[in-house]
C-alpha cells in the first residue's frame, strides 16, 4: 500500500463521535409560546400509563426514524404528533447544543415557536401541558445535585493484562442534575439540562436586559 493512496482516503472526510452508529439518536423540541403578550416555555407531563417516566415533565420529542430527513425533522414531528398540530405551524426552529447521555444516547434539542391556541394533545403520550414565563425562568435558580458513577468491570475482566490490574485508577465521573420549581411543578432531568442551556444562551446574548423580549414570527 503506498503513504499517498493510503492518505487520499482520508482527504475532505467529514469527522463524527467515534462509536455514534451505536447510539440512539432522540431529537426534542424547547416550544416556545405568545400568551397575553409574554414569551412562555411551554412543557408536557407524560402520560400516566406510558412504560417509561409516567408523568413526568418533559418537552416534545422522540427517537429519529431512518426515514426522517434530519433531527430537525424528528424533533418537528414528533411535536406535531405529540401536541396534535400541523408540522407547518412549528417555526422559527434554531438548534441548541446536542447533548451525549452516558446511557447511549445522542439528542438533538431544538428550539421553536408553536400556536398556543391550537393544540391538541395526544392523551395517549401527553398527560397535560402548561407553561412557565420566560422572564421567570431567566431569573430562577436551580437546585443542582450530582448522580456519581461508579465502574464495575464485568466478571472475568481481564485485569491482568492492565498496569495495575484490580488496582487500577479508572476514571469514575459524575454529572450534575438540575430541578427547577414553578409552583406545584418539578422539572429536572434531561429537560431541566435542555433548558438551563438554553437560559444560558439568551443571558450570554445579553438580550435578557432588554425591555422585551420578542418572540421571532418569522418561519424557517
Amino acid at each position: 500500500m503506498e503513504m499517498n493512496r493510503l492518505m487520499e482516503q482520508f482527504q475532505g472526510r467529514t469527522p463524527a463521535i467515534l462509536g455514534s452508529e451505536n447510539f440512539a439518536k432522540f431529537a426534542v423540541l424547547l416550544p416556545l409560546v405568545e400568551k397575553e403578550g409574554d414569551i412562555h416555555v411551554l412543557f408536557e407531563v407524560r402520560s400516566y400509563e406510558m412504560r417509561r417516566q409516567p408523568g413526568e415533565v418533559c418537552f416534545p420529542g422522540g427517537k429519529c426514524d431512518p426515514e426522517d430527513k434530519d433531527e430537525r425533522f424528528t424533533a418537528i414531528r414528533e411535536t406535531s404528533e405529540e401536541l396534535g398540530i400541523s408540522p407547518s405551524a412549528v417555526h422559527s426552529t434554531f438548534p441548541l447544543d446536542f447533548m451525549l447521555s452516558p446511557f447511549g444516547t445522542i439528542i438533538f434539542p431544538f428550539v421553536g415557536v408553536l400556536p398556543a391556541d391550537r393544540l391538541k394533545p395526544n392523551p395517549d403520550e401527553v398527560a397535560e401541558v402548561f407553561t412557565v414565563p420566560l422572564d421567570y425562568l431567566l431569573t430562577a435558580v436551580p437546585d443542582r445535585h450530582s448522580v456519581h458513577f461508579k465502574v464495575e468491570p464485568e466478571e472475568g475482566f481481564p485485569f491482568n493484562l492492565i498496569i495495575g490490574g484490580e488496582d487500577y485508577n479508572w476514571q469514575a465521573r459524575s454529572m450534575d442534575e438540575y430541578f427547577y420549581f414553578y409552583e406545584n411543578r418539578i422539572i429536572w432531568g434531561l429537560t431541566a439540562r435542555i433548558l438551563k442551556h438554553f437560559i444560558e444562551l439568551i443571558k450570554e446574548s445579553g438580550i435578557a436586559s432588554s425591555p422585551s423580549l420578542p418572540l421571532d414570527k418569522s418561519r424557517k
